[in-house]
């Protein structure tokens, strides 16, 4: 610690910000759906969530090495790249948060990585295996798979309890998404705290503090780990309105197979060091049970929005990232212009969002009226009756399910 400069100092301070961004803008991935069907109370989610979150920090370090010491090469990189890296994938965070767009974090971290290496070292600086194994491939596998894994457990728990009594599963269900629930925020904990991590111990190694290869300091681990908590419990509503009824209207049983099927692939991919989207997984894991609900829709065109912005966040991150890497390699006053330029686009963002704010109290509203297709499906299979809890009766009570899904005004 006494070996950090100023300059490595501030990229420490970045990190942590852009850690804190990471809490708020995924904070749907684990509690969206128990919020949404009424499972828990937004603030007691979010908290619940919080704490989760800090203790997976502490579970596992094999993501934070594949960031660390993978996806760029070390040597001959400056800290002022990790800052660069940093202030584009904050910005790409912001933006997408503004937009209640859930995009992944991760991939704004490395797109902003990439792109500022490239700036500053050339091509070379990037290490093209590992960015194919460890992170292009699991951004296209890994939403298939939950989503799969998803749409099949939603479609056997409605199989399984057809013949219960509906009172009784509802209370389970509810039991059983406040554990899943929990586990996607453990499991978040071990794969995105992390990528701070490792983005910290890049930026020691580069300045001299650390050995290449080395695993992150025990403060680094505490501080990342308390960073995406705080921001956990602020709670990105707006996305958590997205995920929650932006896509599909989930029942109890729907949200549970969501949770498990999305906690068990992030904490699969967290073993064996593969740096994935947990915005991505738990996305398609929603998607898949919405579609897995016998008269269960999808509400495409806010997928279709969600997966523009998946494919642009690599390439808009890196260029912002590689664009802030431009003007710090002109010195102190290209470093001082990039600072100036992340708080004041950061402030615009924020006072955009107070125009139409999404708070605890209406992040349940519906965010996206049923199109074309989705009340047309719907209408050809529609769901068994009394499959929707409501969750101002704190799911005590159920309605049967419309025969078509009805058409409500958008809320952004």
């Amino acid at each position: 610690m006494e070996h950090i400069t100023l300059l490595l100092g501030i990229v420490i301070v970045t990190a942590l910000v852009f850690d804190f961004t990471n809490g708020f803008h995924d904070t749907a991935n684990a509690m969206a759906t128990t919020i949404s069907t009424g499972a828990l109370k937004p603030k007691t989610a979010v908290a619940m969530s919080a704490v989760l979150n800090l203790v997976g920090a502490f579970l596992s370090v094999e993501v934070a090495k594949t960031i660390s010491g993978g996806i760029i090469n070390e040597e001959g990189i400056r800290t002022e790249v990790i800052f660069a890296a940093l202030v584009g994938a904050i910005l790409w965070n912001l933006l997408t948060w503004l937009l209640g767009l859930p995009s992944s974090s991760s991939h704004a971290l490395f797109g902003g990585l990439i792109g500022a290496a490239v700036m500053s070292a050339g091509w070379s600086s990037v290490n093209g295996s590992t960015v194919v194994t460890k992170v292009l491939i699991p951004a296209v596998a890994a939403p298939i798979v939950a989503g799969l894994a998803a749409m099949l457990a939603t479609r056997l728990t409605y199989r399984i309890g057809n013949r219960a009594e509906e009172k009784a599963t509802a209370k389970g269900y509810r039991a059983g998404q406040i554990a899943s629930a929990g586990l996607v925020s453990l499991a978040h904990g071990t794969n995105d705290a992390q990528k701070t991590m490792g983005i910290i111990t890049l930026a020691l190694v580069t300045g001299g503090v650390l050995a290449p290869g080395s695993n992150p300091p025990t403060w680094v681990i505490v501080s990342a780990g308390t960073a995406i908590a705080l921001g956990t419990y602020l709670g990105g509503w707006r996305i958590i309105r997205t995920m929650g009824k932006g896509l599909t209207d989930l029942a109890p049983q729907q949200g549970f197979a969501a949770q498990t099927s999305a906690a068990t692939a992030i904490l699969a991919s967290s073993h064996i060091g593969f740096s994935l989207s947990t915005t991505q997984v738990c996305s398609g894991a929603v998607m898949g049970s919405g579609l897995g609900r016998r008269g269960g829709v999808v509400r495409w065109s806010t997928a279709t929005r969600m997966f523009v912005a998946w494919v642009l966040t690599l390439p808009a991150a890196g260029l912002a990232g590689a664009s802030a890497e431009f003007l710090t390699k002109q010195g102190t006053w290209g470093i001082v212009a990039t600072g100036v330029l992340l708080v004041a686009g950061a402030g615009v963002i924020w006072t955009l969002s107070r125009r139409q704010p999404v708070t605890v109290d209406n992040v349940n509203d519906v965010a996206e009226p049923a199109g074309v297709i989705t009340t047309a499906i719907a209408a050809v299979t529609p769901p068994p009756a009394g499959s929707i809890a409501t969750a101002d009766t704190d799911l005590k009570t159920t309605i049967p399910a419309p025969d078509a899904e009805p058409t409500r005004p958008a809320t952004v």
